[in-house]
């Protein structure tokens, strides 16, 4: 007998769920990420905070769905389903591509939603606008392999598998797409607080860029940085949670924050 997934279970991958937290972390995928990617961390913080890694259209159960090639696009769907979970407070994370929907999804809570947003932590990306320009989209498909390969974001043998390159290439094209052709329209800054992670060899993102997150809010701003390159979440998981349980320590009582660097 198949079932029916609702919409809130094709975008949300629950590892681990902790239905009596009133906070709940949002986890964003970087381009050809998916919601599986979060799966260690949600267990590293199961008990103490809901995880919730979101699932774009075009990857694992929903291969069959055509990626957004939208960053604005994908902020509208999310919020959308965001806005359709028990009322609590969230807190945003987003790697890489995924820390510039997260933000989008921020901007629109902001400006139009009940839902209550208590914090953006943003990782390995530069800050809107000041984005550097990605024409990966316009590549072959060996140039968006190569790419992929030399971030380190997916395995590489998983690249020498044939089927396995034509299954994930329409995908990170898709998500190369949505960032390559995003554009920052000016706005209100943020209201929430904003945590930003980068590592410190990033080739796609500098310390400095990384520290002009703190130009996007009004309310608290800080930048931690790690060993390691764009994917040093995969080697400093540890540190890594260290610094969201701090995060979302802070986030949930703000009066006993101290600001960052």
């Amino acid at each position: 007998m198949s079932t029916t997934l609702t919409e809130q279970e094709r975008w949300i991958h629950r590892y681990h769920p902790a239905p009596d937290d009133d906070v709940s972390l949002v986890c964003f995928p970087h381009a050809g990420g998916s919601a599986s990617y979060f799966r260690p961390l949600a267990g590293a913080l199961a008990g103490r905070t809901d995880v919730l890694p979101l699932q774009y259209p075009g990857r694992q159960d929903r291969r069959s769905e055509p990626p957004i090639g939208s960053i604005t696009g994908l902020a509208d769907e999310i919020l959308t389903v965001l806005e359709s979970l028990p009322k609590r407070r969230l807190v945003l994370f987003g790697h890489s591509m995924g820390a510039c929907v997260a933000f989008e999804v921020a901007r629109r809570i902001e400006q139009r939603s009940s839902i209550e947003l208590i914090g953006l932590v943003a990782s390995g990306r530069t800050a809107p606008p000041k984005l550097r320009n990605s024409s990966v989209h316009l590549k072959d498909d060996d140039g968006i392999i190569a790419e992929i390969r030399r971030l380190n974001g997916t395995d590489s043998q998983l690249l020498h598998d044939d089927d396995i390159v034509r299954m994930i290439l329409p995908t990170l094209r898709g998500d190369y797409t949505a960032v390559g052709t995003y554009t920052f329209e000016p706005g209100p800054k943020l209201r929430c607080p904003v945590s930003v992670l980068v590592g410190e060899s990033d080739p796609q993102v500098s310390v400095d860029e990384a520290r002009d997150w703190r130009h996007v809010t009004d309310g608290e701003f800080t930048l931690r940085t790690f060993p390691g390159g764009h994917f040093y979440l995969n080697d400093q998981q540890a540190q890594v949670v260290r610094a969201l349980t701090e995060d979302l320590a802070r986030f949930r009582n703000p009066a006993g924050g101290r600001p960052g660097v």
